[in-house]
């Protein structure tokens, strides 16, 4: 399968401090396949709020800086739940493959959320690699689609 999202821009990376070991490792097998990533930290385990990380991510996934977003928290769903405040971001929680593939697919995601918590690393590199490369079905999916945004 190829990659569905601009590979001319890079892709947006954060996280809290539950999420930290996952985001590192994952800038690093994004890094080794030839991607570029864009890191909106945090940078360490100390506690933070997801907010902070979760909104400059989703912006520049809104803003058309970043291809796609990849945000990891504990549960993911408090990253989730600040993407998706975001006009155009559709942030879907992923924690198994079926799930990574339905949210492309039937919700043309463009944020994944993973809870680093719930899922070993290499089903998080798994379901990146789904998402990456499952493109959207439009039809019937993009009518509902359409209707999410309050706007």
């Amino acid at each position: 399968m190829s990659y569905v999202f601009d590979p001319s821009k890079p892709i947006a990376i954060g996280c809290d401090h539950a999420g930290i070991d996952y985001k590192n490792a994952l800038v690093k097998w994004l890094s080794d396949k030839g991607y570029q990533v864009k890191d909106f930290g945090a940078y360490s385990t100390e506690s933070v709020d997801y907010p902070d990380f979760a909104h400059p991510t989703a912006s520049s996934v809104e803003n058309g800086e970043t291809a796609f977003g990849i945000l990891l928290c504990g549960s993911a769903n408090g990253v989730a739940i600040t993407a998706n405040k975001h006009q155009n971001i559709r942030a879907g929680l992923c924690w198994q493959n079926d799930v990574a593939l339905l949210v492309r697919k039937h919700n043309d995601a463009n944020i994944i959320c993973i809870p680093a918590r719930f899922v070993s690393l290499a089903l998080a590199e798994q379901m990146l690699d789904l998402f990456m490369t499952t493109a959207f079905e439009g039809g019937r999916h993009a009518t509902r689609v359409n209707k999410i945004s309050c706007s």
